[in-house]
């Protein structure tokens, strides 16, 4: 997983604004006007990203001092040959943790699935998808097929229980056309009837995959789903 780090570098110029490690001088910080706010406002959202990237282990004071050196308009301490090489050491590490992460990650997500599957009541379909019945609707309820609008309620969390989406925290149910959403989500909901509540395990095969959608959900990641089909529209099932 490459990280680029040439855009990271006006990130980590920004940081240190707020990077300081007198506590003395964190504390009188004022942030009362809207430009100190804006400021930290930057400064907090590229610490997040730095931190998200793996690069929260810089040296602040190093940082500090590059900051105060562009800012003053002095001649750089280092050669541009030797920042290119630092910067090169410091991708390939990023890189090396990444790997380390997504083999973890994918042996978390086998393990996970063996496991889950041994549970009494979970069903796993021939693609790998595993699925156990909470509440059922009518048996002969209506079922959607790929090419239908679904009302469903939902939560999705990870394996290690964060939740990353949830209609259920929304307190609203949400429409989405069956056919456009991940492959999971595509099968289970077209083996549902109306009023059915699953609990629905996707494999990242049959999610995102290598890809990650967002921060909160890592490459590799298999996802775990609370859902409840409501009604499909245009049926007069939907709720």
């Amino acid at each position: 997983m490459k990280r680029n780090l040439l855009a990271a570098t006006v990130a980590i110029g920004i940081v240190t604004l707020v990077g300081c490690n007198n506590k003395d001088k964190e504390q009188n910080v004022e942030l009362t006007t809207s430009i100190q706010q804006a400021s930290y406002g930057i400064g907090l959202n590229m610490g997040q990203t730095l931190a998200q990237d793996g690069l929260n282990d810089l040296d602040l004071d190093a940082l500090k001092l590059g900051m105060q050196d562009a800012l003053g308009g002095k001649p750089p301490r280092l050669e541009d040959k030797d920042i290119i090489a630092a910067f090169g050491d410091l991708q390939a590490r990023l890189e090396e943790k990444a790997s380390e992460a997504d083999e973890a990650n994918q042996q978390a997500a086998a393990d996970y699935l063996a496991e889950n599957a041994k549970r009494e009541g979970v069903i796993t379909t021939d693609s790998g998808l595993q699925y156990e019945i909470i509440e059922s609707g009518e048996a002969d309820g209506a079922q959607p097929s790929a090419t239908d609008v679904v009302t469903v309620h939902y939560e999705g969390r990870l394996i290690d229980g964060t939740v990353f989406d949830s209609s259920l925290q929304r307190g609203e149910p949400t429409d989405l056309p069956v056919g456009q959403v991940i492959p999971g989500w595509v099968e289970a909901l077209q083996l549902m009837r109306v009023g059915d509540k699953w609990k629905v395990t996707i494999p990242s095969e049959l999610a995102y995959g290598p890809m990650s959608p967002s921060p909160l959900i890592p490459p590799n990641s298999v996802l775990v789903f609370d859902m409840q089909l409501l009604g499909i529209q245009g049926n007069g099932d939907t709720e």
